[in-house]
């Protein structure tokens, strides 16, 4: 499965190998250190993956990684378990607080493998 996630892919070489997309299961996410970044990584049902910034806006816990992923209307969310902020998916905005959004990475599937690539 060969899948670029996001638009505006950087050059090639800049990607991260971060974990076998199936290593994650299904509505799920996972944390990993990404050019000196914690960034959260998620996979939407079985073949949609994500990556934001993992670092909750409010407590700056590293966190995200293990909020619940659900959605609110169109919008692909994961809701922080700290306190329940919706951070969209696709975008990083925080739906209640945008002064609360999280950067959103280029997330790519190449071999299996997912790579996230700091922009």
């Amino acid at each position: 499965m060969n899948a670029v996630m996001k638009m505006n892919a950087p050059a090639v070489g800049l990607w991260t190998d971060v974990c076998g997309a199936d290593e994650i299961w299904p509505d799920t996410g996972v944390c990993a250190w990404v050019e000196g970044r914690h960034v959260a990584v998620f996979r939407v049902g079985q073949e949609q993956y994500f990556a934001i910034d993992n670092v909750d806006p409010k407590s700056g816990a590293s966190v995200l990684s293990r909020g619940l992923v659900g959605n609110l209307g169109e919008r692909v969310v994961v809701a922080s378990p700290l306190y329940k902020n919706h951070i969209d998916l696709r975008t990083g905005e925080c739906l209640e607080d945008p002064s609360c959004s999280v950067a959103a990475y280029s997330l790519r599937v190449t071999g299996g493998r997912i790579e996230v690539a700091i922009t």
